[in-house]
């Protein structure tokens, strides 16, 4: 195991130990209309116009007192070595934070739309981000903002919440950002499992993303499809029981060091979250660069399992 993902293993497992006082990676809607609005806790609209959300939909109704942040546009991830969707700078994430009035003894609880995997994907990419920065009192509101529409006596807000700037000062775990050199040494490392987060279609070859420069997948990596980790591939999580079936099913260890990777960094959250947050497994890691950084080097190894010209 090399020293950056043995480092991301520590942190991680640092990161849960605290968690458990501070908060549980995920919250329900009983929980949410308990908490929304009480003093240190902030909650985060982060619904796009990827799944029909947008600061309009916010002000047209939100959970009360949540803050909206533009999760596509507003800073959240940069393009880096012309590689889009990567993590911003901490300085830049900090001035962002703080003007949604988070400092560092606030309870940041994030929600999506929760129509799909794909949008959850981002609620798991912030609280990753938030993490990264040493911050570990966040959570995210599982079943997203459906499920909390699902009820009609729940109240809806309108209009916008515009809370007093604050100061978040991040404390960067370097450990957990995963380099390309890390994931090279992990293939030939029986010891590390590498875990492609994208659709099957992608990992066998037959597509890949606009921006990735060859097809298939990194070797030696199985294939846990990001859609298996919620129930029908909604916004809902599944219990630990049927995960650690479906991680059976792709042949990856719940308990092994591990990398998981998609495109850019963001379907690959949602193994992290559901590896080291809900089934606790502290060797668990991201890589950010993930095919798009990859497949733009030839000098890489690519695995591709089906070869269409």
């Amino acid at each position: 195991m090399n020293r950056l993902l043995k480092s991301a293993a520590i942190v991680t497992a640092m990161g849960i130990c605290s968690l458990s006082i501070a908060a549980e990676p995920l919250v329900d809607v009983g929980w949410i209309k308990d908490h929304a609005c009480d003093e240190g806790v902030r909650v985060l609209d982060i619904r796009n116009p990827l799944d029909g959300g947008s600061r309009t939909a916010y002000l047209q109704g939100h959970i009360p007192c949540a803050v909206y942040t533009d999760y596509l546009k507003g800073g959240w991830r940069s393009e880096v070595d012309k590689v889009p969707g990567q993590l911003s700078k901490p300085e830049d994430l900090a001035t962002l934070i703080g003007a949604l009035g988070i400092d560092n003894d606030t309870h940041v609880v994030i929600y999506h739309h929760g129509k799909n995997a794909v949008d959850m994907g981002s609620a798991t990419r912030m609280y990753w981000t938030f993490k990264v920065l040493g911050h570990d009192d966040v959570s995210i509101l599982n079943g997203g903002y459906l499920a909390y529409a699902a009820d009609e006596t729940n109240r809806i807000e309108k209009g916008n919440n515009k809370p007093e700037p604050r100061t978040f000062a991040p404390n960067l775990r370097t450990g957990m950002l995963i380099t390309r050199e890390d994931v090279e040494n992990a293939i030939d490392d029986d010891g590390i499992t590498l875990v492609d987060m994208r659709p099957n279609h992608q990992y066998v070859g037959i597509n890949r993303h606009p921006r990735s420069m060859r097809n298939g997948t990194i070797p030696t990596a199985r294939s846990l499809p990001e859609s298996w980790l919620t129930v029908n591939g909604g916004g809902t999580f599944r219990p630990a029981a049927e995960l650690e079936q479906l991680y059976a099913l792709a042949d990856v260890d719940p308990e092994s060091n591990q990398i998981a990777f998609c495109n850019t960094g963001h379907w690959a959250s949602l193994g992290w979250f559901v590896s080291s947050e809900l089934m606790g497994n502290g060797n668990a890691a991201l890589y950010d660069g993930s095919m798009v950084e990859w497949s733009a080097d030839e000098s890489l190894p690519m695995e591709r399992r089906v070869s269409i010209e």
